[in-house]
């Protein structure tokens, strides 16, 4: 394995990486692998000079989609290995992939898929699917981009949101799960597919999103059992049990866990809160090359 060198894809405005990726560089040096970190749309950024790309910061390629999955192609076509395997990252670029998962038994927050253009108003979407809280998301997205919150009381006025954001794309109206801000909601990390660990994800007061950019909190804590059952069949589900890295997020629902998303192009992964994980993580890559 020595004297192998990947790239570390990453998004301009993180040129050397999120700090949650950066234990990840030492911990391949410690197994002969050098890593650099690359912007993944630089054009100079000589591709074939890696045994393979590990597709980590990209946090833009939603905003680019077309793009980032030519760019995929393209790294491909010279010859050069993506982790994780870029057929993995297609399909798990639209989050209609949930659908998908839900047609192989795998309990999903429910989720109706409006495709663009179509010309349903909010109000009747959502009493169409019988629930007042709704959230509104493009089918493409990520970082809770463009993603918000809606009632059947707040329709009539979300209407022109909801209609600029249908003519944009696919968009993805799910029932507000409130369980996620009365008990939070899990991410299992798992690299090679095997669980590592496992962080338990609460929104800031009043909100009702997670994520730590929007002031969410995240904390390490042991693994329930139910989340590692679920977790096995959910990966199986999506023929990702070999994928190097992986992030199921989801929640407790009456006691079953509820998928809520399934991160395989560029989830963070806690590698600072957890000090074996970067090396858990590096030893899946040297897999992964191997």
């Amino acid at each position: 394995m020595k004297g192998r060198r990947v790239a570390l894809a990453t998004y301009a405005q993180l040129p050397h990486l999120a700090p949650d990726d950066r234990p990840l560089v030492p911990a391949l040096a410690a197994l002969g692998i050098a890593a650099e970190p690359v912007v993944w749309d630089n054009a100079a950024a000589g591709w074939h000079r890696f045994d393979a790309v590990v597709v980590r910061s990209c946090w833009d390629y939603h905003l680019r989609v077309g793009r980032f999955l030519d760019w995929l192609a393209a790294v491909e076509s010279q010859g050069v290995p993506v982790i994780n395997p870029s057929t993995l990252l297609r399909w798990n670029a639209d989050k209609r992939y949930l659908l998908d998962l839900a047609a192989r038994g795998i309990s999903i927050v429910p989720t109706r898929v409006v495709a663009c253009g179509d010309r349903v108003t909010l109000a009747q979407l959502l009493e169409q699917l019988g629930i007042d809280q709704s959230v509104v998301k493009p089918a493409v997205s990520a970082s809770a981009h463009a993603t918000w919150r809606t009632s059947r009381l707040a329709a009539e006025t979300d209407e022109n949101r909801f209609r600029a954001l249908v003519a944009a794309g696919d968009v993805l109206v799910q029932p507000l799960v409130r369980e996620v801000a009365e008990a939070g909601e899990w991410s299992l990390i798992c690299f090679g597919g095997e669980a590592s660990h496992a962080v338990l994800k609460r929104p800031a007061a009043g909100d009702w999103r997670v994520q730590g950019e929007l002031g969410g909190t995240a904390e390490i804590r042991e693994v329930p059992a139910l989340l590692l059952e679920s977790a096995d069949r959910i990966l199986a589900a999506a023929r990702a049990e070999g994928s190097t890295y992986a992030r199921v997020d989801g929640c407790l629902v009456d006691g079953r866990f509820v998928l809520m998303e399934l991160e395989l192009i560029e989830p963070q992964l806690y590698l600072g809160l957890e000090p074996h994980a970067a090396g858990r993580f590096a030893k899946a890559i040297a897999a992964a090359l191997a």
